[in-house]
């Protein structure tokens, strides 16, 4: 893993996956199949890239109840644990409309409403990841969304992952399709015979589901663009080398572009560390996935200090953020940017990824600087209310014509007027 001592410069941020004009292609006439011919190129699209047939999309209810016999009972209850765990966390998210009443009568006022339907991508592959579908339609069923979609390509037998199923039965998703990839995410944004279209797409996947997601913006709203996994972890030497290097890890697993980097003014700690990567680094399944990711996106950089080490971390801006210094918690008013923040030496960060409540789908690419992770508030709209008095149109009116027509709207200005007219 290479050490980058003071003063050289460190970058870890990965070019924006914008895909290549080859893939764009792709997925444009995906979205315009699926526009124009509904199931029958989803079938077909699930056959090329799937290399399965599907008689139907839908996962039956004699499917769930197969997933269910599939896992153990330890596993139900740790996914029923940490549903409540995140549902509690989010609950706190929640905020009521509002109304406020001025001496003149006006009333104004926020009306919350919850989307009327979501869809969730829970991307398959090379893992399962029930994680994703409580971390997406927990907070969607908090907020008050009443139509769940989830879709996920099939195994080559038909078939999704057990623990996904029964995540999703868990989370209490009604709607669950064999479906993946840009031709899943055009399904849900425009309908097909079997998937009736939603308002808002959110969860992760490949390269084709995040520019299908991004072309499909506008019609239906999505969470972000998610690119591949980072860490950050800002330590001292009261850090275990050990521990740090297993957290490192946790995101090299990830993908081959996963970032990992250590920020420490330690020299010592950065050795050890390095070390400990190599050998940690031939024990894991996933070696050759995260190997690639050390070599291309890890980084060890040594500091001049500790505030020289925050201010690094506030310009890297991380997905995921672990501060194990001495008093660590003294930190965290400094820390102005990072998806999530993990205290401590005991806050590793799969503490977050599955059990603690806390969202992990979060900002990543630097994008922490101006997003947040996904709460609450992305499954509600807000409407503003205005109810205006007599008293308050007729103190007022005259402002507001004058204000629009330095705009240069007359009809704005007379539709004003007129009132004041007729209320003499």
């Amino acid at each position: 893993m290479k050490i980058l001592k003071v003063n050289e410069l460190v970058s870890i941020k990965r070019s924006i996956e914008a895909g290549t004009s080859e893939q764009l292609a792709v997925v444009k006439e995906i979205i315009t199949e699926i526009r124009n011919r509904g199931d029958e190129a989803l079938k077909e699209f699930t056959e090329k890239f799937d290399r399965v047939q599907l008689p139907s999309f839908a996962v039956t209810e004699s499917e769930i109840e197969e997933a269910y016999a599939q896992v153990d009972q330890e596993y139900i209850e740790i996914v029923r644990e940490a549903a409540e765990n995140i549902k509690s966390f989010h609950e706190k998210q929640l905020r009521p409309s509002w109304m406020t009443t001025e001496e003149n009568g006006t009333i104004l006022g926020q009306k919350i409403t919850p989307l009327d339907s979501v869809g969730v991508y829970v991307p398959g592959g090379t893992a399962a990841y029930p994680s994703s579908v409580l971390m997406n339609v927990i907070p969607a069923k908090v907020a008050g969304v009443k139509r769940i979609v989830m879709v996920s390509p099939p195994d080559e037998s038909g078939k999704l992952p057990a623990a996904v199923l029964v995540a999703a039965k868990e989370a209490g998703v009604k709607e669950i399709f064999k479906v993946g990839g840009a031709q899943a995410v055009a399904a849900l944004a425009y309908g097909t015979e079997s998937i009736a279209p939603v308002d808002k797409i959110t969860g992760p996947g490949n390269i084709f589901v995040a520019l299908a997601k991004r072309e499909v913006f506008g019609d239906v709203d999505i969470d972000m663009i998610a690119g591949p996994s980072e860490i950050a972890v800002l330590a001292d030497d009261t850090a275990y080398a050990d521990e740090v290097a297993a957290d490192l890890l946790s995101q090299a697993e990830h993908d081959p572009r996963a970032c990992s980097v250590l920020v420490t003014p330690s020299l010592k700690l950065a050795e050890a560390v390095a070390e400990e990567v190599e050998k940690q680094l031939s024990l894991l399944p996933r070696r050759d996935i995260a190997s690639r990711a050390i070599a291309d996106y890890g980084a060890i950089y040594v500091t001049a200090d500790l505030e020289e080490a925050v201010e690094t971390v506030n310009q890297l801006a991380p997905e995921h953020l672990e501060v194990i210094t001495e008093n660590a918690m003294e930190l965290l008013g400094k820390i102005r940017h990072a998806g999530a923040i993990f205290i401590g030496r005991y806050s590793s960060e799969p503490v977050g990824d599955y059990f603690a409540g806390p969202n992990h789908v979060l900002p990543t690419n630097g994008t922490a600087r101006f997003s947040s992770p996904l709460n609450v508030d992305d499954f509600q709209k807000k409407s503003s209310v205005i109810v205006y008095s007599e008293k308050a149109l007729k103190e007022n009116g005259a402002k507001i014509a004058a204000f629009a027509r330095m705009e240069g709207l007359e009809a704005h200005a007379r539709a004003v007027e007129t009132r004041l007219k007729n209320d003499k």
